[in-house]
């Protein structure tokens, strides 16, 4: 691998700030994030993302590629859940392994946030579209994990809330404001959207730093309690979502030749959500284990996923391509 692509991406403000915010915690630092502006600065950041896809997709013509793009990334999301479960089920309890296998299957809003801030690095565009099928890969996962959790656990009086699963899915915070902004940047006047561009564009490097401070802070805290769950948790966490990302970066230019969409793909596909996926869990199968799957996604994927995953994805691409 282009070791000169490693070092730039460690060597990204955003992602010494991360390290920062472990650091912190392991020096026993008093230093925080308030909840309140933490959930500005997220939702500032979906917003952002996609509204400038909408804006992106504005100018796109609609075609078989994107149309097969869809399906591709819809197709992601249902095939990673089958057979991570199978895998997870040979150590876990049915309980967690449909929960992780679903946050594996999922997407994280924030691990996308950070591979725009690599394209733009590497001076390539985000397509709007992409924007759409990050969004929409969302909830599939969600439905398969349940569904399956529900298929192999012998305790009958644990059933899947069909009817809140379902809500769940359409109306998940993130979900909905990322396909709001980006509806709303499709069909904003593009002379009116300029007048927010300082906001949504010249901010975001900036806002992205300090969120991703607060996501090290949270990542060190949760970290402490994980390494009692020994070793299974920790090599699935790291080497999985690696295996998903150059899979899926190969198999992307089925539909794609172009290298921010195949990037993209990769990454959507190596990211776990840690945000949607414990919010249906804690409705839906309160057996599951949060302290096992919320650190396996965030504070062992996301940095892996940040370090090395995304120049790896990227470097595989080119020479595939």
């Amino acid at each position: 691998m282009n070791l000169n692509l490693l070092f730039e991406n460690l060597s990204n403000p955003a992602l010494l700030f991360f390290a920062l915010g472990i650091i912190a915690v392991y020096l026993k630092s008093d230093l925080e994030i308030p909840s309140g502006s933490s959930k500005f600065i997220s939702l500032y950041l979906l917003f952002s993302i996609g509204f400038k896809g909408g804006q992106e997709l504005s100018h796109e013509t609609f075609s078989v590629e994107i149309l097969w793009s869809i399906l591709f990334g819809i197709s992601i999301a249902l095939l990673i859940p089958l057979y991570t479960f199978f895998i997870l089920k040979r150590k876990l309890n049915i309980w967690d392994a449909g929960a992780i296998a679903a946050a594996y299957g999922s997407v994280s809003a924030v691990t996308f946030v950070t591979a725009v801030s690599f394209l733009d690095s590497n001076h390539l565009p985000l397509h709007g579209h992409m924007v759409a099928i990050m969004a929409l890969m969302e909830s599939p996962a969600i439905i398969i994990g349940l569904v399956l959790i529900n298929l192999f656990q012998r305790n009958e009086s644990t059933k899947i809330n069909k009817s809140s699963l379902i809500k769940h899915s359409f109306s998940n915070g993130s979900v909905l404001l990322i396909l709001g902004s980006l509806v709303i940047g499709f069909l904003a006047n593009a002379k009116q959207a300029e007048g927010i561009k300082p906001f949504t564009n010249d901010l975001f490097k900036g806002f992205l730093a300090i969120f991703l401070l607060d996501m090290g802070i949270t990542s060190g805290k949760k970290l402490k309690s994980f390494f009692s769950f020994g070793w299974f948790p920790i090599l699935f966490a790291i080497f999985i979502p690696l295996l998903n990302g150059c899979l899926f970066a190969l198999l992307s230019q089925l539909v794609t030749d172009d290298i921010s969409n195949r990037f993209i793909f990769a990454v959507l596909a190596a990211s776990a959500s840690y945000i949607a996926v414990p919010a249906a869990m804690k409705i839906n199968v309160p057996k599951a284990n949060p302290g096992l799957f919320l650190p396996m996604a965030l504070a062992v994927t996301f940095p892996i996923n940040i370090t090395i995953g995304m120049p790896l994805y990227f470097y595989v691409i080119q020479v595939c391509s």
